[in-house]
């Protein structure tokens, strides 16, 4: 034995995001779930949270969800910040590492936002050096994250669906599909949600989907009377999502399906119901398959 912490394999079940608040509660606890996600950002100086990390990855399947590579950055990706997340996935031994398709550093400077990139063959060149660069230095694969947009880029000329299979396919990354970003996204694009979901089942390969995201989101109206949907991760998965994720869930198969919920923060026994909700769609989705099976 060296030491290492165990690596538990991230299940095809639904975990939750485990967030700072709680944290203690649930090492106190220790109730039954299935994984856990957390941002590592939050414990590269937290000294004390970390200790707690650890001591609940000795329990539970982990995988750190990243919010400040900027995998879209024509700078490339911050060495001291990917120094940082090594270290840390050295120290936690998690099962999942992922980040999103965006980019959030300008001239040194992190900004607080996962921002878009339009979706061009030099950004694809940009992106995949940046993948390639992180997987390198972590000497694993990671996830790569759809954004939720607000916008369409009129220099994009690849369909974002078909940039993120290209990442996949020439990087090895694999893809972390958030079915609540494909909802948010084509509601403020003015599209069909289900043709949207539609494209993506069309453009990724079933083994590149290593993980699902599910969240709830917030609803404002512009000064112009145009509704908006804000991905603030702070709200129940409202209806249409978990109608688009039977969808997803027929076609790419059951999947870890993480609960996402960031602000306005509930209760942990909230999050586990709705953790269970996803749950029940999972086993469904294996019933079927096995009643296919024979």
């Amino acid at each position: 034995m060296d030491g290492s912490p165990a690596v538990f394999p991230i299940p095809a079940q639904a975990g939750i995001g485990l967030r700072l608040p709680h944290q203690a509660q649930l090492l106190a606890s220790r109730p039954r779930l299935a994984w856990l996600e957390v941002h590592p950002e939050n414990y590269m100086a937290d000294a004390s949270a970390l200790a707690e990390l650890e001591l609940i990855g000795a329990h539970y399947p982990l995988s750190l969800h990243a919010v400040g590579l900027s995998l879209g950055s024509a700078e490339g990706v911050d060495p001291e910040h990917l120094d940082r997340l090594h270290r840390l996935v050295e120290r936690l031994r998690p099962a999942l590492v992922s980040d999103h398709l965006s980019w959030s550093m300008s001239g040194g400077r992190f900004l607080p936002d996962l921002l878009p990139l339009p979706y061009t063959e030099e950004a694809l060149r940009v992106v995949c050096r940046n993948v390639e660069r992180v997987q390198e230095i972590l000497g694993r694969q990671l996830l790569v994250e759809n954004p939720s947009t607000y916008l369409q880029f009129a220099a994009s000329v690849i369909p974002e669906p078909e940039f993120l299979a290209a990442v996949a396919r020439s990087t090895g990354c694999g893809v972390l599909f958030d079915v609540n970003n494909v909802y948010v996204s084509a509601s403020n694009q003015q599209r069909d949600a289900g043709a949207a979901l539609a494209d993506w089942c069309r453009s990724l390969e079933p083994s590149s989907v290593g993980e699902m995201h599910l969240a709830g989101h917030a609803q404002i109206r512009t000064p112009e009377g145009e509704e908006l949907r804000i991905d603030d991760h702070g709200d129940h998965v409202c209806a249409p999502v978990w109608a688009l994720y039977e969808r997803a869930l027929a076609h790419f198969g059951p999947r870890p399906t993480l609960i996402e919920w960031d602000t306005r923060l509930p209760a942990l026994a909230v999050l586990q119901s709705e953790a269970a909700l996803a749950q029940g769609r999972l086993d469904e989705c294996q019933r079927k398959a096995y009643a296919r099976a024979v």
